[in-house]
């Protein structure tokens, strides 16, 4: 990792870092030795449409369970009730869950899906960032994210911006922290990632933050680290390209997006940092400092993020993480909401909160919920949106949708469509030329367009 020597900040992670500047060196995360360099010059290439619209993807790892969120069953048994009960919002007529009262608040801004379908059952993130199941067209690369499409459509809107940024820290369970891939696009359209492996042990000592704003001076400091590593190539032709990216690190609108010391102190109160770290096991952090960053880089140019938010696969003490994990979830995403309105961003920026799949009706011996394929919930905000809905509606035991089931692929049609793409008649071409639609149910849901 290169890190960059200034002044001391600490994250939501508890690591004492230096002014926010271990990025991961210039890694992408990379497949392929994919770096910042090359995505400087990929994204250089590309055609650009400048656009204040955005999308920020919240991932709930594990498989939220729907009927302690936004579909409390108060006529099932107590065996599958569980201990919640529900509360009115803002919007008459709708009730959600008790550990949710700021977002009832403001309920009039959100739409809460109660009937998501089609869940392949997979424990990964893959269909929240794509529509797709994992193994669609696998043999020529996969299905490609929300992020490398817009950056491959549509360029950066900034050229120190990348087009995607993925926040989420590595997790133990991998697959939960995925940031969403390119597929058949090929690894220059994946999405940057701060934290990012690749060039994990370089380090540029006794350099500060103002000599780096001098291109020659670190590019000479940097003559030592060429020669460590020249004989793998990482760091040979250092071009135009290659000092902009050294360029995005210490001196863009990326690197004062990343700094969430600039934030005032009641804004980052708001979204609170969602310690102490409770059921994380081997998931993401509840890091609301994260949701905060997400609307910080949005806001400099980028026009996708995904993060990781908790680990919800909760087989045991279901209701305990729900509280913990519910109240974080509720100061972060209501904040996140009422900033983007104050900031006039709001019908502009689409906000999707969700998991790969439902939990149970029945509450096991562990007090408990298994995994629940056959349905699960969403909550969506912004993006220009018919808001202060809820949509769909499952049985009385909360088994399956009875009204108005919605695909998964409905929901990324309509992110596609707020982002502006017109889904119904976009297609990218895969490495045998077919052109392949982004998704196959073409049809943002009618409802909220």
């Amino acid at each position: 990792m290169l890190t960059i020597l200034g002044q001391k900040t600490r994250f939501c992670d508890g690591v004492s870092r230096r002014s926010f500047m271990k990025i991961g060196g210039l890694s992408m995360g990379a497949v392929g030795g994919m770096n910042l360099a090359t995505l400087m010059k990929v994204q250089g290439a590309a055609p650009v449409q400048h656009s204040e619209k955005a999308v920020i993807n919240i991932f709930l790892g594990g498989g939220p369970p729907h009927q302690d969120m936004w579909d409390i069953k108060t006529e099932a048994p107590r065996e599958i009730r569980g201990e919640f009960s529900p509360i009115n919002t803002a919007v008459p007529g709708i009730q959600i869950g008790e550990c949710f009262p700021k977002l009832a608040s403001i309920m009039d801004r959100l739409v809460v899906v109660r009937s998501v379908v089609g869940c392949s059952g997979a424990h990964d993130a893959f269909q929240c960032l794509t529509g797709w199941e994992r193994r669609s067209i696998e043999s020529i690369g996969g299905r490609p994210s929300i992020g490398s499409v817009l950056t491959k459509m549509y360029g950066p809107n900034d050229p120190g911006i990348p087009g995607s940024v993925a926040l989420a820290d590595k997790t133990q369970h991998v697959p939960w922290s995925e940031p969403g891939g390119p597929g058949f696009l090929g690894s220059t359209y994946q999405p940057f990632r701060p934290n990012g492996s690749g060039m994990e042990d370089l380090t540029l000592n006794g350099v500060s933050l103002d000599r780096l704003q001098d291109r020659r001076a670190l590019l000479t400091s940097l003559d030592g680290l060429k020669r460590n590593v020249d004989s793998s190539g990482m760091m040979t032709g250092m071009d135009s390209f290659t000092e902009a990216a050294f360029g995005v690190l210490t001196g863009s609108r990326l690197a004062e997006a990343l700094d969430i010391s600039k934030e005032p102190a009641e804004v980052r109160a708001r979204y609170g940092d969602g310690k102490p770290y409770q059921f994380q096991y081997d998931g993401a952090p509840t890091c609301n400092e994260h949701i905060l960053l997400a609307r910080r880089l949005v806001e400099a140019g980028v026009r996708s993020v995904t993060l990781s938010f908790g680990r919800w696969d909760s087989h045991g003490q279901n209701f305990a993480l729900v509280r913990d994990h519910g109240a974080k979830l509720d100061q972060a995403v209501s904040a996140l909401v009422l900033d983007l309105e104050e900031r006039g961003m709001l019908k502009n920026v689409t906000v999707l909160v969700w998991g790969e799949f439902g939990r149970t009706p029945r509450i096991n011996d562990g007090a408990g919920r298994d995994h629940w394929p056959q349905v699960s919930c969403a909550l969506m905000a912004g993006g220009g949106m018919r808001t202060g809905q809820a949509i769909g509606e499952t049985n009385r035991l909360g088994e399956y949708a009875t009204l108005r089931p919605v695909n998964v692929q409905e929901i990324i049609a309509t992110a596609y469509h707020n982002l502006g793409i017109d889904v119904m008649n976009t297609t990218l071409p895969d490495p045998t030329g077919r052109p392949q639609f982004l998704v196959d149910i073409r049809e943002p849901m009618k409802e909220l367009v």
